[in-house]
């Protein structure tokens, strides 16, 4: 499963604060070793509260019962059926969060850039993945200025095909050497990328839709995707502590402490983090989490000076 949404009221898109807990998205939260993390307790749209994760997804998806996980997934996908492709509608009715979300995801990934890559990636074609993709609306705005090629992973087929029309090249105000490349209409639980085709893998309110177990099992699978020196932007909702389960649009909202431990189990290290800032009151916080398969200071960070990444040149 995966679609980009935004904030809004008890969804993986950003969410309302007003529920005491936060929520995010996954399936059954059953790995091989006791999430110790993952102890307190959450609850959902409705609600009703949990003691721990683990006892939400017995309930959600059941112990190993692949029907139940199918029916998770499935009602995920049939809600966001219903949702109009526009920015607005992707954004759960907060289409005015789209510039300062913009905003703050391309400082800090020019942070990053310049960090990571020599010359901020000048001179190197580089490659984006866009998860839970929706319209494109990261990709047109921020994605395609920085990357010769983005793909679009996107389940929900009329947001997929609405982002190929946002994205035809003449709808784009970018230079003909940044493209959208390749359309997926695949759920990041299927999904496994080219070997070391993406320099930049980016995750933005869809990975509330995976249970804890696909969450690893897709990070896993995307590590092999990522090139020399590559990394992870995973943006999402934040719950103030343990979770909370949407039950309409079956996704969960995660607490920082939550990620920290399925990052752990994922084999990925925090290179840097930063919150949203300028968002509405009554939705759920929003942080922005880089993340890498290398311990930081032990990685390829082949800067030779801090310059700032431009974006592609305007038309």
């Amino acid at each position: 499963m995966g679609t980009s949404k935004a904030p809004i009221l008890l969804s993986s898109r950003p969410s309302f604060c007003n529920i005491v807990a936060p929520k995010s998205g996954a399936r059954r939260a059953f790995p091989s070793r006791p999430l110790t993390q993952m102890e307190t307790g959450g609850l959902d749209s409705d609600g009703r509260t949990f003691k721990n994760a683990e006892e939400m997804w017995r309930e959600e998806v059941g112990d190993g019962d692949p029907q139940k996980k199918f029916q998770w997934y499935n009602k995920g996908i049939n809600y966001w059926q219903g949702v109009e492709a526009t920015v607005d509608g992707v954004l759960g009715g907060y289409g005015h969060v789209n510039t300062p979300d913009i905003k703050a995801s391309e400082d800090f990934l020019n942070t990053i850039l310049a960090e990571r890559f020599p010359d901020a990636g000048r001179g190197r074609h580089l490659v984006a993945l866009d998860c839970g993709s929706g319209i494109g609306r990261i990709t047109k705005n921020l994605l395609i200025r920085y990357f010769n090629e983005v793909d679009l992973l996107e389940p929900v087929s009329h947001f997929l095909e609405s982002a190929r029309v946002n994205l035809a090249p003449e709808n784009l105000m970018v230079s003909e050497l940044h493209k959208a490349a390749n359309f997926y209409c695949v759920p990041l639980q299927e999904f496994t990328p080219d070997a070391e085709r993406f320099d930049v893998i980016w995750v933005q309110w869809c990975i509330g839709h995976l249970a804890d177990d696909d969450f690893i099992a897709f990070f896993k699978r995307a590590k092999v995707g990522l090139k020399p020196g590559g990394f992870f932007v995973l943006k999402e909702n934040i719950a103030r502590t343990g979770f909370v389960l949407d039950k309409e649009d079956k996704s969960i909202t995660r607490s920082d402490s939550y990620f920290k431990e399925l990052f752990k189990q994922c084999g990925l290290h925090i290179y840097k983090m930063k919150d949203q800032k300028e968002f509405p009151d009554e939705l759920f916080a929003v942080k922005m989490y880089a993340l890498t398969t290398e311990m930081p200071g032990q990685g390829n960070k082949p800067r030779t000076k801090r310059a700032t990444n431009r974006p592609a040149i305007i038309r």
